[in-house]
């Protein structure tokens, strides 16, 4: 059966890789960039390593820097503001999800009427966004890559899934000398996140043999670094591979789909205002033993890309020693084991519940759940 995948059509990837973006903004033929990023990346000079190169190629642009760690409708509104205020063409998003997410909407919003709420979904944009010029800073949502966002619409208290051919970057960037200085806790969040889109986007039921070779290259790399560049931030070539590792699941996720990791994990950061790496690295495990019994010898591939022996064993048990490999290697890098432990409230479990019921992502669940099915997970990883 013939199916459409969608990659970004320019990528520059590696050390040294924002150098090489000046020719890439020549060739689109554009005037002038609205920099999408945040605060702290300005503060930590990471914004400045971008706009040095800008102005020795005499590139304008303007910036817009008030977008928060979970991107609001107001974050992209006001985005669209200042792109019409300060008269530009294009985007230049700086940063990891967040920036890049919001830089997505201000550019669909720039070609499209009315409102993002409008849009939630998949492909119901009509006009291709202004180019997009992508700089990720983290190695973990891979947006920039994909052609998904999320964006959270505080009113009603909801993340939205956006999945839009039309809002794919123009020019993708992963340079890991711009994820140096990150702390080990965001470097940690953002790596097991990507984790949970490569072992997700594997068992979606979308998944295709040719999404498969992104996916599980994915599991391989991330899970063989993580660990080392949570401890030593500053190991280039771990880095690197990070970088890597999350960007080809992003190649693989947006073509295969996710599932209800990200499906109950979309509602508690809507609900709660969540950071969303750790919702996937709690809710993973419970969400692999809850599919197990559909996904066959997709547990044994996983296994072997997170460095199991598999010889010799039956699925159940290497289903059980999956499961403790992505819990030991969550915990080894600090993140928290348990809902309740970031915010969590029983007594809101059943509106979680529904919300994850209709979210986007659990469509793609190789196995489907029902309302009930879904609290019990909450509940056991709660």
């Amino acid at each position: 059966m013939a199916k459409t995948y969608y990659f970004p059509p320019i990528v520059i990837m590696g050390p040294g890789a924002i150098e090489l973006i000046v020719p890439e903004i020549r060739r689109i033929n554009v005037k002038k960039a609205l920099i999408v990023t945040d605060k702290g990346l300005i503060k930590f000079g990471v914004v400045q390593k971008v706009l040095d190169i800008l102005d020795i190629a005499k590139i304008a642009y303007a910036i817009f820097s008030d977008v928060k760690p979970n991107p609001t409708l107001n974050n992209i509104n006001d985005g669209y503001q200042a792109l019409l205020d300060n008269a530009c063409d294009y985007v230049i998003s700086i940063g990891g999800g967040s920036p890049q997410e919001a830089g997505k909407g201000i550019a669909i919003l720039a070609t499209n009427p009315g409102d993002i709420r409008d849009y939630e979904g998949f492909g119901k944009t009509v006009n291709k966004s202004i180019p997009i010029v992508a700089i990720n800073t983290t190695a973990g949502t891979a947006s920039e890559s994909t052609m998904n966002y999320v964006v959270t619409d505080e009113e009603r208290q909801i993340k939205m899934f956006i999945a839009d051919p039309n809002c794919m970057p123009t020019v993708a960037v992963d340079d890991p000398l711009l994820m140096l200085n990150i702390p080990a806790t965001p470097t940690a969040v953002t790596g097991m996140d990507a984790l949970t889109h490569a072992v997700e986007g594997y068992t979606a039921a979308g998944a295709t043999a040719f999404t498969d070779l992104f996916n599980l290259e994915a599991i391989k790399v991330i899970s063989a670094n993580l660990r080392t560049v949570v401890a030593d931030g500053h190991n280039l070539d771990a880095r690197d591979q990070m970088a890597y590792g999350q960007f080809v699941t992003g190649m693989g996720f947006s073509n295969s789909g996710l599932g209800i990791v990200h499906g109950m994990a979309h509602p508690l950061g809507g609900f709660y205002d969540l950071t969303h790496g750790f919702c996937t690295a709690i809710l993973l495990p419970y969400v692999m033993a809850f599919n197990a019994d559909v996904l066959g010898n997709r547990l044994k591939d996983i296994a072997v890309a997170l460095g199991i022996d598999v010889s010799h064993r039956e699925l159940k048990e290497i289903n059980g020693l999956v499961i403790d490999a992505i819990r030991k290697l969550s915990n080894d890098v600090g993140m928290p084991s348990r809902l309740g432990e970031i915010g969590v409230k029983e007594e809101d479990l059943d509106v979680l519940a529904d919300m994850a019921l209709n979210d986007y992502c659990t469509g793609g669940n190789p196995k489907t759940p029902t309302k009930e099915e879904i609290m019990a997970l909450y509940k056991a990883a709660f």
